[in-house]
């Protein structure tokens, strides 16, 4: 009982001691990765030519091949595909994209076919393969969206100095996209070029509201475009919606929190029927062998997946609430 007791105690003082180095070098690390994109944007703003700003001329071309080009033009969900290569910003074209798709799908097929030699079971994992390279590039699009949403209130905080400091509003759009980190300055950059250039600030902010379509950038858009129809003081407009941000930042963590268990929950879920088949399969082969050869354990393993992804989407569901 004492050794136990030893144990545990020393068990508990060496958690606790790797917790603490690791949130430590996690600190420094964070503090030297916010200096490191600082830095980085700087350069590329002292970097950057007319030509970069030239690129804002927009490549409408769907697939560098012309013949699936004006076959692909025609559709408008290949166009909305082409966004969202954008907004994930992929540097890819929807075209080269869909090939990826198709090697994707049939890759998996003959995985598939391959160890289970069952083509229904191909055709499922032809089906999973479509989707996997439009679920990453989802992914990425979120990924990019939550720095945005992180950096945006102190762009706008850095918009408001700016403007209180008595420099034009384009000017401290330009300041903006010299001086944030991404992915902001090159929305913001954009932005700047795009009225630089001749168009209406109006529609600028409506590109930019359509290019990152999420909650806080169209709050600043209708902000500023009421402000230059109808006056008022903009740097107090920006220092308010500023502080709601941060404000809705801080409901949304607490919602977090709140849903903490659901999340665990659901990954637990998720993850346990994999580690559970990988165990059976070292430790018994014999014992996991018909799941994976006979044709009644092909349908249930069918059945099992079908079940954890609807099990996903449910709790999903649950846990995602709306702020």
């Amino acid at each position: 009982m004492l050794l136990a007791l030893i144990a545990l105690v020393i068990f508990v003082l060496v958690a606790a001691g790797v917790f603490s180095l690791a949130s430590l070098l996690d600190q420094r690390g964070s503090h030297a990765r916010v200096l490191r994109e600082r830095l980085a944007t700087v350069q590329l703003a002292n970097d950057r030519t007319s030509s970069d700003e030239l690129a804002l001329l927009r490549d409408e071309m769907l697939s560098d091949i012309p013949a699936l080009n004006r076959l692909l033009q025609g559709s408008t969900r290949i166009s909305g595909l082409q966004r969202l290569l954008a907004q994930a910003d992929t540097k890819m074209k929807a075209g080269k994209f869909l090939v990826f798709t198709v090697a994707s799908a049939v890759l998996l097929w003959g995985v598939v076919v391959l160890i289970t030699a069952n083509p229904l079971f191909g055709a499922l994992g032809a089906i999973a393969g479509l989707f996997i390279p439009y679920i990453y590039v989802s992914f990425l699009r979120a990924s990019r969206f939550q720095k945005f949403e992180e950096i945006f209130p102190e762009a706008i905080d850095t918009l408001a100095r700016a403007v209180r400091a008595g420099h034009a509003f384009t000017t401290a759009l330009e300041l903006i996209s010299n001086e944030m980190a991404e992915p902001v300055s090159g929305e913001f950059r954009k932005l700047y070029e795009e009225q630089k250039f001749g168009l209406p600030v109006k529609d600028a902010l409506l590109n930019l509201a359509d290019r990152v379509p999420i909650v806080d950038v169209k709050f600043f858009v209708t902000a500023v475009m009421l402000q230059r129809e109808t006056g008022g003081n903009l740097a107090e407009i920006l220092d308010g919606l500023s502080y709601v941000i941060r404000e809705r930042f801080k409901i949304l963590r607490q919602v977090r929190v709140y849903t903490a268990q659901g999340r665990m929950t659901m990954i637990l879920l998720m993850v346990l029927p994999i580690v559970v088949a990988v165990v059976l399969s070292v430790m018994s082969p014999e014992f996991i062998k018909p799941l994976l050869y006979d044709p009644l354990g092909h349908w249930l393993i069918a059945a099992g997946f079908t079940l954890q992804v609807l099990g996903y989407f449910f709790i999903r569901k649950i846990i995602r609430i709306q702020v």
